[in-house]
């Protein structure tokens, strides 16, 4: 058992609280299974928004069983569920929701590693039963206080406590996890992850400090040897950031934070004269990661990209990011005057 062992690391099944954010629209099928087998939570992220949902759900099934090929420690899916602007949930997420759940129901070996499903970007609303149901941990991502409440009150098992600073897709709220994390885990019982801004043991022992019950991370993750589905150059662009050098601007379900390159810029133009498709959003976050194309194409990266500076090997990284949180906290604990 590990030092860190709390009430999350025992209802997920993994050594340390130490888990991968989901990273959509990419493929994270590598990063996923290599956070799992090192002890933490590795996530599938939501391969995209294609035309032909049918061809987006075999998609995130191959990606699936191309985790629980590499490890077989338990992992999670992390899906969207966003709504359009009349209210209406968009047609893959539940394509992808039911993807997933068919997944377990026809793989018996399957159902007993996927075993968390995170939702984000939305209330999961009608989904909170049907995920309970099909004996998944439900794991919700919120950006406030009074969302944390409502998922709670739902049924959800686990929150994430969402900060501004984070990479991707960030709370509409804008509150920094420093003052959301501790009103958050004040207002609810169930256990809560912070997300946005962690990238090493210290971030997970301020967490445990904040009520936490540990972290997820997704910009650390993504500059990592295990990645090599990503095309280096976005790696690069990462390890070459400083601070100041994000950007928030509109995604596809609100506020998402990117590196400021020619793409963010023409975005951010094009927002104040009318706009841009949310295709062609994802299609632009997709170029950055498949071709390269760091200029042109959406780099989705949080604040913390400013303290990453080398590439890590998971498989390492992940009990030494444990071990150090665990010596902070033993160092604090012995300089205390008794």
């Amino acid at each position: 058992m590990s030092a860190l062992s709390n009430r999350y690391t025992e209802l997920v099944g993994i050594d340390y609280p130490i888990v991968q954010e989901g990273l959509g629209p990419f493929t994270t099928a590598k990063i996923a299974a290599a956070v799992s087998q090192a002890g933490g939570l590795g996530t599938i992220s939501m391969p995209g928004m294609p035309e032909d949902l049918s061809q987006g759900v075999r998609t995130l099934r191959s990606h699936i069983e191309q985790c629980a090929e590499a490890t077989d420690k338990p992992f999670a899916v992390n899906l969207p569920v966003g709504v359009d602007h009349d209210g209406r949930v968009l047609p893959f997420t539940d394509a992808y929701i039911r993807g997933v759940l068919e997944a377990r129901d026809s793989d018996d070996a399957l159902r007993k590693q996927l075993t968390v499903l995170t939702t984000s970007a939305g209330f999961p609303g009608d989904y909170c039963a049907m995920i309970k149901d099909a004996g998944l941990f439900h794991q919700h991502k919120v950006g406030s206080t009074r969302q944390a409440r409502k998922a709670e009150a739902a049924g959800v098992d686990v929150v994430l406590a969402a900060g501004f600073e984070m990479g991707g897709h960030a709370p509409a709220s804008r509150m920094h996890t420093y003052v959301l994390v501790p009103n958050i885990t004040e207002s609810v019982s169930v256990p809560v992850l912070l997300t946005g801004g962690a990238r090493d043991g210290r971030g997970l022992a301020a967490a445990l400090a904040l009520g936490a019950d540990g972290v997820a991370l997704g910009t650390r993750f993504i500059v990592s040897e295990e990645n090599e589905d990503w095309h280096p150059h976005y790696l690069q662009a990462i390890l070459e950031a400083t601070e100041g050098e994000d950007v928030a601007f509109n995604g596809v379900y609100g506020p998402c934070r990117g590196l400021r390159n020619e793409a963010s810029r023409s975005l951010l133009e094009s927002e104040a004269s009318g706009g841009v498709d949310e295709g062609e959003k994802i299609q632009s976050m997709q170029r950055a990661q498949s071709t390269g194309d760091t200029e042109n194409g959406l780099v989705l990266a949080g604040q913390v990209a400013s303290s990453i500076n080398e590439v890590i090997r998971i498989s390492e990284f992940v009990p030494q990011m444990a071990a150090e949180a665990v010596g902070i906290i033993e160092q604090l604990a012995g300089s205390l005057r008794k």
